[in-house]
């Protein structure tokens, strides 16, 4: 009997130590399975990733040798420069789609990023503004894309503003149409003036994009369409000319950002497929995926346009353009926006730009400048009718 006894027992045992072993076995192809899923889709979405990436127009033959960065930089302002990353923002006001070898950038931007504490500081560098565009020739600044492209056009910001920007993207009417569209439109403040412009205009985006776009009925804060976001951001028939239509550039970008930033990922997933196609940059996979993982973080601190002090003048070879009144003072006041650099004095390259200036224009210090401080600094607002700070003050 006791025999018996230890037999069953010993059998009951063995029966255990199955179940154990097919649990165990069960588990390990669960988590093997698992695994498996994991890196499955860990696949998928870097081919997905990768598919979009394929879409950009990408420009591998632009490298630090090629940005014209000043050689007289001292190693200071190299080394506060190290601090930022400064990516420069052109849009091209093509009448076709996805061209980016040529072309008027009526958009030239510089987004400067601080590295440590993500804040954005946007300076809208007006079209119009005469300066060295290269070989040797002075014009206004956007016809230096349309001599050499992007290129040549970084070239002119490092020339001319004492910038390290090595990096570039371009974007045409589809590109900021479509990415508006995919965050489901931005809220804007718009004035009855704005309205009449917006409908006057729609057509002429509408056309080129195939797309057909209901005008506006009234004026006031509204969600905008990509169509209709786009018409405002060119506006410039009204009071205050290209530089309120800079304030209205800078004022959309910072309501894309904004939108952007409370995204879910499927959302970014469709502006990148939307607009990936449409869009010219030298950003790398890498870099792009280093600038979105944060951008959660970015916030646009204060904006504003450059120069800082200038005048209007009629000059041969460039019509009616925007003369900075002594560039050397407007681009030491730009480095102390832009990077905390008190007194910075800019290189030798900007000096002989700055007097060249004003021996081709007769433009000297004295001479009276626009005031366009009320179209400058465009953070937190939401339209072009700025809020006084005594006002904003008040209501809090």
């Amino acid at each position: 009997m006791a025999s018996k006894k230890h037999t069953t027992e010993n059998a009951n045992v063995a029966k255990k130590k199955k179940k154990i072993t097919k649990r165990q076995q069960q588990k390990r192809k669960l988590i093997i399975f698992g695994i498996e899923i994991v890196c499955l889709l860990v696949l998928l979405g870097l081919l997905y990733v990768w598919s979009l990436w394929s879409k950009i127009e990408v420009d591998t033959g632009f490298d630090n040798s090629e940005a014209g960065i000043n050689e007289d930089l001292d190693k200071e302002t190299l080394e506060t420069l190290e601090g930022y990353t400064n990516i420069a923002l052109f849009g091209l006001d093509n009448r076709s789609q996805g061209e980016y070898d040529h072309g008027q950038s009526d958009v030239i931007m510089i987004a400067s990023i601080n590295n440590k504490t993500k804040e954005v500081r946007l300076v809208s560098v007006y079209r119009d503004t005469y300066l060295s565009i290269g070989d040797g020739k002075f014009s206004k600044a956007n016809s230096a894309y349309a001599r050499g492209g992007a290129k040549q056009a970084v070239q002119m910001l490092n020339a001319n503003l004492d910038l390290d920007i090595t990096e570039y993207a371009c974007v045409d009417w589809a590109a900021v149409t479509e990415a508006i569209d995919a965050l489901g439109g931005v809220e804007i403040e718009i004035t009855d003036e704005e309205v009449r412009h917006i409908n006057s205009y729609l057509w002429e985006i509408d056309e080129v994009l195939g797309t057909s776009t209901e005008y506006l009925t009234k004026g006031g804060k509204q969600v905008l369409t990509g169509t209709q976001a786009t018409t405002y951001a060119r506006i410039r028939k009204t009071a205050g000319a290209d530089f309120k239509r800079t304030s209205r550039q800078r004022i959309v970008l910072e309501a894309m950002l904004n939108k952007a930033k409370t995204a879910n990922l499927s959302t970014l997933l469709n502006i990148c497929n939307a607009v990936f196609d449409d869009i010219s940059t030298s950003l790398t996979l890498d870099e792009i995926i280093a600038l979105v993982k944060d951008v959660q973080k970015y916030n646009i601190g204060t904006t504003t346009g450059f120069p800082f002090e200038m005048t209007g003048s009629q000059l041969s070879g460039a019509g009616d353009a925007i003369v900075p009144i002594g560039l050397e003072d407007d681009v030491a006041q730009l480095h102390e926006y832009l990077f905390d650099t008190k007194d910075y004095k800019p290189s030798k390259t900007v000096q002989a730009i700055s007097n060249a200036i004003i021996q081709k224009t007769g433009v000297t210090e004295g001479t009276p400048s626009y005031n366009v401080d009320s179209f400058n600094d465009t953070a937190g607002q939401s339209g072009t009718v700025f809020k006084d700070p005594e006002d904003t003050e008040k209501e809090d």
